[in-house]
């Protein structure tokens, strides 16, 4: 590792000689030269360090829908990237490969790049934002705070997608400078310890939290068969994000076998049509479908029914929004248009 990529983290306190973690719900206590569940913040000396400081694993310039979101500035390109470590251990992960490395071989790869450097890419690539994404943003914060003040200086939004599990203080600490999230909310509590080593009931705090904080929060829900695609699990989220507000975009997509669940089928459009349903049936407004290009993507006025963005897989190909609203029934459209 670079000496750069390592730095004091936040959100710790010394007990003995071990330290306590309170960056996330898992409230890890490390010992000294051990590492907390994420395997990318170490005790040293008594002091809790972040080793992915800058180490960025990906980089690259995606669509907003890709993250997906689909109410914040669609059509736009966001500067995505993501250092290695994750403090959830999901049997389902897709990027597992990055994600789960330190966890599983000691080792934290990446190229240190400064936040300056994310950002004048961004720029460079015309993007319109720099989302943190991939693996957890909680495991690289620090990182993630230098580089949304940098952004935020330089007229750039900031995209989080995540697991929701980050603690309160995480929460106040990133929300001010967070212009959108995606949060997955991946099943029921006995989903959460099962298949992801965590737990359902911070996760939907967290939610509610930014929503209230003002940052523009969409949700996505994975579906696996057998798993957590039943009628009573996708009924009980359903009614959850409505409760928070009707208007917050729900994502239910397919899983595709990968990780420690090869053995599982992939999801079938019948589990995905039953998920727009509990979400419709709970009166959340926009309901999409993930990974089946031409099903459910399109954004449609919720008063008048009129077609306002019209999209093909992770493309835009209509969108007759005029300033955020339907220009048939003028009714004003939740989310960040410009």
């Amino acid at each position: 590792m670079p000496p750069q990529t390592i730095k004091e983290a936040q959100f710790w306190e010394k007990l003995d000689g071990d330290v306590s973690c309170h960056l996330c719900h898992q409230e890890c206590r490390i010992r000294p030269g051990k590492r907390g569940l994420c395997s990318v913040r170490e005790n040293q000396d008594g002091k809790l360090m972040s080793l992915v400081y800058g180490s960025l694993v990906a980089a690259n310039a995606d669509p907003i829908e890709k993250k997906p979101l689909f109410h914040f500035l669609p059509g736009s390109f966001s500067y995505s990237i993501a250092t290695a470590g994750c403090n959830f251990r999901c049997l389902h992960c897709q990027n597992s490969e990055i994600s789960q490395l330190p966890r599983e071989t000691g080792r934290i790869p990446g190229q240190f790049v400064s936040p300056q450097q994310v950002v004048e890419q961004a720029l460079s690539l015309g993007c319109s934002s720099i989302s943190c994404t991939y693996t957890e943003p909680t495991v690289f914060l620090e990182y993630a705070l230098d580089v949304a003040a940098a952004a935020r200086q330089s007229g750039l939004k900031n995209v989080f997608v995540s697991n929701g599990y980050m603690s309160e203080r995480a929460v106040q600490k990133i929300a001010p400078l967070l212009d959108a999230i995606n949060i997955d909310l991946k099943g029921d509590d006995q989903f959460y310890r099962k298949v992801c080593s965590a737990q359902l009931e911070p996760v939907r705090q967290n939610i509610e939290l930014f929503w209230k904080m003002g940052v523009w929060v969409e949700v996505t829900t994975l579906l696996i068969p057998g798993y957590n695609d039943s009628d009573p699990v996708l009924e009980e989220i359903a009614r959850f994000l409505a409760s928070i507000s009707p208007d917050l975009p729900w994502h239910v997509s397919a899983f595709y076998p990968m990780y420690r669940m090869k053995d599982v089928p992939r999801t079938d459009t019948e589990s995905l049509r039953r998920g727009l349903s509990a979400g419709r049936r709970a009166g959340i407004k926009h309901v999409y479908a993930g990974n089946i290009p031409g099903e459910s993507e399109n954004t449609l006025c919720p008063s008048c029914g009129e077609l306002l963005i019209e999209r093909i897989g992770y493309r835009i190909m209509r969108n007759s929004l005029r300033e955020g609203c339907c220009p048939h029934c003028r009714t004003a459209l939740a989310g960040v248009w410009s």
